[in-house]
């Protein structure tokens, strides 16, 4: 017989903090909100394992937020509660959000400062004087405040967190960690929070936790085929451009889309690609600077545009550190780059710690490389109770690797996960011509030159006129990061698709009204240029010209 749920009006939880869960319209928590936060708020350790999208944020925040709001009844000195440690800058914003979102209702008595910016530590200096009862930041950046006395935690902290605690090790915190425990009190509570168990995550387990309760939920694998649909087609990688082309274009993929490629020059010659069709598309590049990254996720889940390029955090990493044979040399050499700040951009490649939402699509250009990285991928749609659906495009070289993952979800079942997508590429194939067109104008030098031109620009924005936006949010919103680069030749006419080009099978799907409305209030040039005949008649010279007739030789000619 199945038990009910526990409810979130059912945990003793403070008034203000139900109201601000049902603002972020959450009617139930999830399995490990469920379990967790029950155990948090009697005080034990608790080392989770849920897979990504699982609510693992609000598993934790909202008992340190109850137990803040608990203790200020009888305490009245303003001092450093709850300290929470996270891998990487982004994931350190968001948590700040979260908790923010969580405590919208309490915000006087829950102050939280997220100090993991890579801003200078005697500005951030003024915020952690004010003692915020939450401060979030990297195990460097909170062990830098600590050795400069701008933080105290030896005799206030309650509550310690370490979210994605699998990644804290390898992106080359151990020493910091290790070197921030001796600030820390003898007696505190604390929080594991990761998708997956490794030996470092153990090795955390023994520094920080005493007796702790272990969650493992779910693992980290993907929602059943109730929630997320996932497809493939087979085809050679010069189809991977026209199926991608025909998707966006004729409007079959519609939603918030992340299209997964396997190398940043790849993200960018695709980008180029959809250019030439008047398809925007932003590249979320790890060598951009860590603001504009953080504003282009932002934008994306705002809504302000639909199609995130995204390359997989392993075509990143050092590709000596995969032929290391010996396992100890390996870690020492991916935890030394990492530290370095390479590898970490890598790791944050959009496959772990980062917030994308409400994402309807994910599309594999490029078949990841392992399984991890397909759960990894595909984690980023259905999440929470949202549909999701994910497609991959397979080639030839791809069929083991996509063997290997269809192994590992099917399991024992003899029917597969990936379902393959019924589509006939020889209706599409009236398309083709124009893909290769497009295709060469997108040169190694285009993408190059692609590539440098939003450093630059991204550089300019984020550091030179960092101040003018601060002082002036509203200009810094109309940053937009899905502009063209424009380094290719764009053809203007390929914007526009031929009535006669659409297969008929597609054209109950498209809605012509909505398309001839659109080309007749943008009057694209091309075919489209000029529609009234009176019109042109009116502005040709030639037509304008007046004649009466020859006149006899000596009278007066007029015209």
């Amino acid at each position: 017989m199945a038990t009910e749920r526990l409810q979130f009006h059912e945990m003793g939880l403070d008034d203000r903090i139900l109201k601000a869960v049902a603002d972020l319209g959450w009617s139930q928590p999830t399995l490990i909100q469920e379990k967790a936060i029950p155990l948090a708020l009697e005080g034990k350790d608790v080392l989770a394992r849920a897979k990504t999208g699982s609510g693992k944020t609000a598993a934790y925040a909202i008992p340190i937020i109850q137990h803040i709001l608990t203790s200020k009844q009888c305490v009245r000195d303003q001092n450093v509660s709850a300290l929470i440690l996270v891998p990487t800058k982004e994931l350190g914003q968001q948590v700040q959000t979260m908790m923010r979102h969580l405590a919208a209702y309490c915000s006087r008595d829950v102050r939280v400062a997220d100090v993991s910016d890579k801003a200078d530590v005697s500005t951030q200096k003024p915020i952690l004087m004010e003692k915020p009862d939450v401060v979030v930041g990297t195990p460097s950046r909170i062990l830098a405040h600590l050795k400069a006395q701008n933080l105290v935690l030896h005799s206030s902290l309650e509550m310690l967190v370490v979210d994605e605690a699998d990644l804290v090790f390898s992106f080359g915190f151990e020493a910091d960690l290790k070197n921030l425990l001796c600030h820390l009190p003898k007696i505190y509570q604390s929080f594991l929070m990761s998708a997956t168990f490794t030996e470092d995550v153990q090795a955390l387990k023994e520094l920080l936790l005493h007796n702790p309760v272990i969650l493992k939920l779910q693992g980290s694998q993907l929602p059943d085929s109730s929630q997320l649909q996932q497809y493939t087609i087979r085809c050679e990688e010069e189809d991977k451009f026209l199926l991608i082309y025909t998707l966006l274009k004729l409007q079959l993929v519609q939603g918030k889309t992340l299209l997964f490629v396997g190398t940043v020059d790849g993200c960018y010659r695709l980008k180029l690609f959809l250019e030439q069709f008047g398809i925007p598309a932003c590249v979320l590049n790890s060598e951009l600077p860590v603001q504009s990254r953080c504003h282009i996720i932002t934008q994306f889940n705002q809504g302000f545009y639909d199609i995130i390029i995204a390359a997989d955090e392993q075509s990143l990493s050092d590709p000596a550190a995969s032929a290391q044979t010996d396992s100890g040399q390996k870690k020492k050499k991916k935890r030394k780059t990492k530290k370095g700040g390479k590898a970490q951009d890598a790791e944050y490649g959009v496959s772990r710690g980062v917030d994308f939402q409400n994402v309807s699509n994910v599309i594999n250009f490029d078949f990841p490389t392992s399984v991890d990285s397909y759960i990894h991928r595909v984690g980023r749609t259905a999440r929470a109770d949202n549909q999701g659906t994910a497609l991959s495009f397979i080639s030839q070289t791809e069929l083991d690797l996509f063997q290997e993952v269809d192994e590992a979800l099917s399991g024992d079942n003899v029917e597969s996960v990936l379902k393959p997508y019924e589509f006939k590429m020889e209706e599409i194939e009236g398309f083709r011509y124009r893909c290769r067109d497009a295709m060469r104008a997108v040169t190694k030098q285009a993408v190059k030159e692609a590539r440098l031109k939003e450093i630059k620009q991204e550089l300019l924005n984020s550091e030179k006129l960092k101040t003018y936006f601060e002082d002036n949010p509203r200009d810094f919103q109309l940053l937009r990061h899905d502009k063209d680069l424009h380094p290719a030749v764009v053809k203007p006419h390929l914007k526009n698709v031929p009535d006669y080009l659409i297969p008929e099978t597609l054209r109950g799907v498209l809605n012509p009204l909505s398309r001839r409305k659109r080309w007749s209030r943008s009057r694209p040039e091309g075919i489209f240029r000029s529609s009234s005949k009176k019109t042109s008649s009116r502005r040709n010279p030639l037509k304008s010209f007046r004649y009466f007739g020859q006149k006899k030789r000596g009278s007066k000619a007029s015209s």
